[in-house]
């Protein structure tokens, strides 16, 4: 539990002006910032209001008292002590799970912010915990044992800043919320930058008989392997051996790489040939942000890459996975899926891949960073089809922020390529042996997010075997005459 909280003044001063002039009774929003178990400290950047939900209303009302909340309170008059808010926890929830996926290693969704009378919050501490609870299990913080979140309140007559820890304990009553020291400070300028470009390329086998049967079970479980892989990889920063106790000086960009023990696949060769009925190939390049505090070790900045890293692909997954469900009643990809004979597209994460015989290919979203706060970045995913315009109206949406500018300093280090689409038969010794053995192609994968299934049928497997088998048959009778040609030749003599 942190027992201070820091806010970034300018953003908290921001904030403060925008809630007293819109004349709302009541607001809910997005606290994003970090909490630090080291420093023993919470930091808040930013507070971003949640939008209108899709019939135009807003996520936060008053309910059981009077209408104009503020108007009251202007007049001097009491305010109705059985007020009480009534949030919508779902679409908050939806806001903080979108808002997750933009943020880079070192920024969270920290909690909620709440801008209502005292009366209205007291009455409804029980509604602001569980709603502190969607949010935290829409945007979990990865690799982080942290059950508590923050809540701030934000008061008027007189204007007045707390903030409390939320307890996300399953029985939520009053007591989840205890207070902690708020204050005001210049914390993003005091942020260390590093980054990141990570190449991966993951071999996963398709089982036969697995529990695990559609294309996005598959990757969920490579991606939950692989981060077990990452968590334990060595680190260069700046071309360096890191040094995990070791602070950097503010100012600049450091680059970062990992190291990732050999024949990392080793798995693969314990598989036989009847377990395995095809492979799928998921391999491209991520870029990666992070920002830690400058009194934090080089340790903490590592971790929040590695995390990023992964929700980075879980993200584009579930992008995918959102696509698929918006376009599963669409005539247009059920008569694609049945009359190609490459699948591509979203709808190749639906597929039960253990009765599929046909090659499959899919190009992941790109991931674009636009600029933020004091000179940092979030990041959003754009597909193959779609330009950076796009997102300016999204970021604006999600993040109540103007985008200043398309052309300036939009930053796009993943390069674009084409789908992938594999039409060759993997044997068995190619997918046992380890990528790192194998002869490398002229055609790099390592530039694009892509995954790729190769499904082969028993008999296709087996056909190969049974030809090689009637050569040696063949060849061996021919030699048996032969000889025996050759001794009754030399006999007869």
């Amino acid at each position: 539990m942190v027992k201070v909280v820091v806010g970034e003044e300018s953003q908290v001063k921001l904030a403060e002006n925008r809630l007293s002039k819109s004349g709302v009774p009541c607001q809910v929003g997005l606290v994003i910032g970090n909490l630090s178990g080291k420093l023993d400290r919470g930091f808040i950047f930013d507070l971003i209001p949640t939008p209108l939900n899709d019939n135009g209303e807003p996520a936060c009302s008053i309910i059981g008292g009077a209408k104009d909340h503020r108007k009251n309170a202007s007049k001097g008059k009491s305010l109705p002590h059985s007020s009480a808010l009534f949030i919508d926890k779902d679409w908050l929830a939806e806001h903080a799970r979108q808002v997750g996926r933009m943020l880079v290693g070192g920024v969270k969704v920290v909690g909620i912010y709440v801008w209502t009378n005292e009366s209205s919050f007291k009455n409804s501490t029980i509604t602001l915990c569980q709603a502190a609870k969607a949010v935290a299990e829409a945007a979990p913080l990865l690799e982080v044992d942290w059950d508590e979140r923050l809540l701030v309140h934000i008061g008027y007559s007189p204007l007045r800043w707390t903030c409390r820890n939320c307890s996300l304990a399953s029985n939520i009553t009053s007591g989840n919320l205890r207070p902690c020291d708020f204050k005001m400070g210049k914390i993003l300028s005091t942020r260390q930058a590093f980054r990141c470009t990570y190449d991966f390329y993951l071999r996963l086998p398709i089982y036969q008989g697995s529990s695990s049967k559609r294309l996005v079970d598959i990757l969920h479980h490579g991606i939950s392997i692989h981060a077990k892989e990452l968590k334990g990889a060595k680190a260069l920063i700046d071309g360096k051996l890191a040094n995990e106790d070791e602070q950097f000086d503010l100012g600049g960009v450091h680059d970062v790489e990992f190291l990732l023990p050999f024949m990392e696949y080793k798995y693969l060769e314990v598989c036989s040939q009847k377990e395995i009925t095809g492979l799928l190939v998921f391999s491209g390049s991520v870029c990666s942000y992070a920002y830690s505090n400058s009194k934090e070790p080089s340790s903490q900045a590592l971790a929040d890459i590695k995390e990023d890293i992964i929700k980075s692909l879980r993200s584009r997954l579930d992008i995918m996975c959102d696509e698929a469900d918006r376009k599963s009643d669409s005539k247009e990809d059920r008569t694609e899926e049945s009359n190609n004979q490459i699948l591509s597209g979203s709808a190749v994460l639906q597929l039960d891949l253990q009765l599929q015989r046909k090659h499959c290919s899919m190009s992941f979203p790109r991931r674009v960073f636009l600029p933020w706060l004091a000179d940092t970045f979030l990041c959003d995913y754009i597909q193959s089809s779609e330009s950076v315009e796009v997102l300016v109206d999204h970021f604006a949406e999600l993040m109540s922020l103007e985008f200043p500018s398309i052309s300036s300093k939009i930053l796009e280090p993943e390069a674009e390529a084409p789908a992938l689409v594999l039409s060759t038969t993997k044997s068995f010794r190619e997918v046992s042996t380890p990528y790192a053995l194998q002869p490398k192609s002229d055609d790099s994968l390592s530039n694009q997010n892509r995954a790729a299934t190769i499904l082969t049928s028993d008999q296709k497997s087996t056909n190969p075997a049974g030809f090689n088998f009637m050569i040696a048959v063949l060849v061996l009778v021919v030699s048996v005459v032969v000889g025996f040609v050759v001794f009754f030749v030399r006999s007869s003599s």
